[in-house]
């Protein structure tokens, strides 16, 4: 019977259990064992970088640059001897770095041609004060300690890094998540591009302070995990000492199932994208852990089992548009893998593209770099394939595979997939993967593990003396948690909490309505809806600052008016930033008009209802004169007080 592709896929996806996740249920999840954490990166707000004086938050958004520098990264033992499989995986690619360089965002510091100094104080007050605010045990005395990374993305191969707290834990409003530690240490290069095996980098993010909390595997679904993430950011934000915006914010997130392996889905730009992406993940495990129980009911001894290959010539795959880049073609045999390439993984995507992917990033063959006999859409015809079949010598049962790509790559390409087999019959291997806005995932790298951390001998311990951390106590911001019962007490609707949270608006909320005796309720959806939209709809201010929208109820407050007139001065407020109320109230042609003159006009317009509409219900009168009063009474008098009257 001829092997099906397409039904094996389908097959697969249905011994996997996948449902899409807005159809999953905690029960879902259970049953997998779904486990996730997150490590929640955040730039501080300060004026200089973290082991120099270059500013900080000082980006090149145009293309120039003052200089180029190129660099080839080589591992380094660890204390014990060891090298980390991650920084071996970097050595293997080959990969040549190339650093852009502006002379107003970096100095000799960050190309490791200057000792570092001392840690930035201000950078450090700010990472303490949100570790006390995480409920964290704050050490000593502070070690700062080398993390090599040989991707390329600090030019130095480590980032410097220090841990401040271990052992916290945050109060979500239903439940306890714990926190492993909080790190300070510098903010990476900004990738701009990876061709090859050329990757290209700016310097202007490089050394910015930086803080990394790090949670257990506490939360039991994905959403569970995204709720998490905001309430860390919400929590960093409530001091007022953090950088917002694009790449200001970024997490990993830990995902594993029952059996499977821990696997961090790196910089996730979007809190949103959590859901789909961990779901995804925790499913691309347990469908993974079948494939390998299929698998290994067909091969017995899986220390025996490797790969065949011989060399192709372009005559064997006649009529078939290779790209420029398949200076070589090599056709690979993988006994007994049949039903495996066409194994499905995530959402449209087989374990062919975990091939493909890691053929990408460790032997950096572009894509399209690869063939294989279970694709759903065929590009190798079955003649082609029993031709190179037999020039394989393979079985029934078997898989096969072309690789194509410069010759240099094929040697670290053929070792690549027998590697990645021999992985999927052991089970999940640890990694790193990047998310992508569909929710699923590709490889980017090994996952590194403890052997590449190590003293950093260029910086003295800064031991932290009770008296300076007491000191730090006495300014912090209300927990997080205490203002969402307040929001809940308030009555303010749930829907606006993100909003209001992530932009750190509870303050001004709170003096709005202590001290000018505003509603609650309408002070909150004030700033989580009106706000949120005149934001997000009018083209004009980047930001409403939170002492104007104080400054707007002030002035409503001082002359008299309406507080939901401040609804209505949005747009304008957004729109003309630089205008004083009086001005916009002029621009709406507003008329300040005293309530005794509004309700004196009621009889006059309830006869007038009378005489041209004698057949209509009483209820439509009290509409219409509301309607006719309605633009007068805005700002000038309480619309619910304006109904009873009528």
């Amino acid at each position: 019977m001829t092997f099906n592709p397409k039904k094996n896929y389908e097959q697969s996806l249905k011994k996997a259990g996948y449902v899409p996740r807005i159809k999953a249920a905690q029960h879902t999840y259970d049953t997998i064992g779904f486990m996730s954490g997150l490590e929640v990166h955040q730039q501080l707000d300060t004026k200089e970088k973290l082991f120099c004086h270059c500013p900080a938050g000082n980006y090149n958004t145009s293309d120039d640059y003052d200089a180029e520098l190129i660099r080839h990264m080589r591992p380094t033992l660890s204390e014990l001897g060891e090298y980390d499989g991650t920084a071996l995986m970097e050595f293997k690619t080959r990969k040549e770095i190339i650093y852009r360089i502006k002379n107003t965002t970096a100095c000799t510091y960050e190309v490791d041609d200057t000792p570092p100094f001392p840690m930035n104080r201000e950078a450090l007050g700010i990472a303490l004060e949100i570790s006390l605010l995480s409920k964290l045990n704050i050490v000593g005395e502070v070690h700062i300690t080398r993390k090599q990374y040989l991707d390329g993305s600090i030019p130095t191969g480590f980032q410097r890094t220090a841990i401040l707290g271990v052992e916290g834990e945050l109060q979500l409003p239903h439940k306890k998540i714990r926190l492993i530690q909080l790190s300070i240490e510098e903010d990476s290069c900004r990738e701009i591009s990876d061709i090859g095996h050329t990757r290209i980098y700016k310097t202007d993010r490089l050394g910015m302070p930086l803080i990394e909390t790090v949670t257990y595997p506490d939360c039991v679904n994905p959403d569970e995990v995204m709720e998490t993430c905001n309430y860390i950011r919400f929590l960093n934000r409530s001091t007022g000492k953090v950088r917002t915006g694009m790449g200001a914010g970024r997490e990993d997130v830990n995902v594993s199932c029952k059996g499977g392996s821990r696997v961090e889905i790196k910089g996730v730009a979007h809190t949103k994208w959590i859901p789909e992406l961990t779901h995804n993940e925790a499913f691309r495990q347990w469908s993974l852990l079948r494939m390998r129980d299929m698998l290994k009911s067909k091969i017995s001894k899986v220390s025996d089992w490797m790969i065949q290959s011989v060399y192709l010539s372009r005559s064997n795959l006649k009529k078939i548009d290779l790209p420029d880049h398949a200076k070589k073609l090599v056709a690979i045999n993988l006994p007994k893998f049949e039903g495996a390439l066409s194994w499905f993984t995530q959402p449209g995507k087989m374990f062919a593209d975990e091939l493909a992917d890691r053929l990408k990033v460790i032997a950096c063959i572009e894509k399209p770099n690869m063939l294989h006999s279970e694709e759903i859409i065929r590009i190798v015809s079955e003649k082609q394939w029993k031709e190179i079949r037999k020039l394989l010598d393979a079985k029934k049962g078997d898989a096969q595979l072309i690789i194509m790509g410069p010759e240099e790559d094929i040697k670290t390409a053929l070792e690549t997939v027998e590697e990645r087999c021999k992985m999927a019959l052991d089970g999940i291997p640890n990694e790193t993967r990047k998310s992508l806005e569909d929710g699923t995932t590709i490889f980017e790298r090994v996952l590194p593990g403890a052997d590449r951390m190590y003293p950093d001998t260029d910086s003295a311990p800064i031991p932290l003396e009770d008296d300076y951390i007491e000191s730090l106590k006495k300014n912090l911001p209300e927990d997080i948690i205490e203002r969402y019962k307040k929001l809940k007490k308030w009555g303010v609707p749930e829907d606006t909490y993100t909003f209001i949270f992530s932009k750190d608006y509870f303050p001004v909320m709170e003096k709005i309505i202590t001290e000018l005796d505003a509603d609650p309720k309408f002070v909150g959806t004030f700033f989580g809806h009106s706000l949120k939209h005149a934001e997000g709809q009018y083209v004009g201010s980047d930001e409403l600052y939170h002492n104007k929208m104080y400054k707007l109820f002030d002035f409503l407050k001082k002359e008299n008016l309406d507080f939901k007139l401040a609804k209505y001065m949005l747009p304008e407020i957004v729109l003309h930033p630089k205008m004083d109320f009086e001005s916009i109230l002029l621009e709406m042609k507003f008329k300040k008009v005293q309530q005794k003159v509004i309700i004196e006009s009621i009889p006059v317009l309830v006869e007038k209802f009378n005489k041209e509409n004698k057949k209509k219900d009483p209820a439509d009168r009290v509409n219409w004169v509301m309607g006719q009063l309605r633009k007068r009474a805005l700002g000038n008098m309480d619309l619910k007080e304006l109904s009873k009257k009528i």
